[in-house]
């Protein structure tokens, strides 16, 4: 389930200038990971809304272009148009309104020699359940980790999960964390 409370840093940062609770809700889902995409029904499931409230809420950003869509036998599939002016905008606004730029500037500066960091399950699909799910692959400090991870929650106001893999236990286990949900937040550039 996706939660706006009152206190949520999404809700200030958007609230303003979007004035539509569920239209802020859409952009959350379909922006924070663009290679993922909805269908009508799986997002008046997943927001408990009736379709007519949220059918208008697409049809409004699909006519700004901040959406496209496309058949999928009888059904629409709708996703974030990556080549709208605004996009790389959007885009960070949803990651920093969810906190993952905070989680990603202390991670990357205080554990050790991180080579990968990605977001698994709900978080990879734009869904905001409150648990975010964090694989980290190199050579994590487990100590500042969990110290890390404790003070960001309290900044984000949200729960982490991290597993910590070293380069040899993710080639064991790519295959199955591939074929979850998943965005890579971060990964270090290969230098020349």
């Amino acid at each position: 389930m996706f939660y706006i409370s009152e206190h949520n840093t999404m809700k200030t940062i958007f609230s303003g200038l979007i004035t539509s609770k569920m239209r802020i809700r859409i952009l959350m889902r379909l922006f924070l990971n663009p290679d993922r995409n909805a269908f009508l029904r799986e997002l008046t499931d997943e927001f408990e809304a009736s379709p007519s409230h949220i059918k208008d809420e697409l049809d409004q950003m699909l006519k700004v272009g901040l959406l496209t869509s496309k058949k999928n036998g009888r059904q629409v599939l709708f996703s974030a148009n990556q080549r709208h002016p605004v996009f790389g905008e959007l885009h960070s606004m949803v990651k920093k309104a969810l906190g993952m730029d905070k989680i990603l500037e202390s991670i990357i500066s205080r554990l050790g020699n991180l080579e990968k960091a990605m977001l698994i399950d709900d978080y990879a699909e734009g869904k905001d359940t409150g648990i975010i799910d964090l694989v980290l692959i190199g050579n994590i400090d487990r100590n500042n980790l969990l110290d890390l991870v404790h003070k960001t929650e309290k900044y984000i106001d949200r729960k982490i999960r991290t597993l910590s893999l070293t380069d040899q236990e993710f080639m064991k286990l790519a295959t199955s964390i591939n074929n979850r949900p998943n965005f890579i937040l971060w990964q270090q550039q290969v230098k020349n």
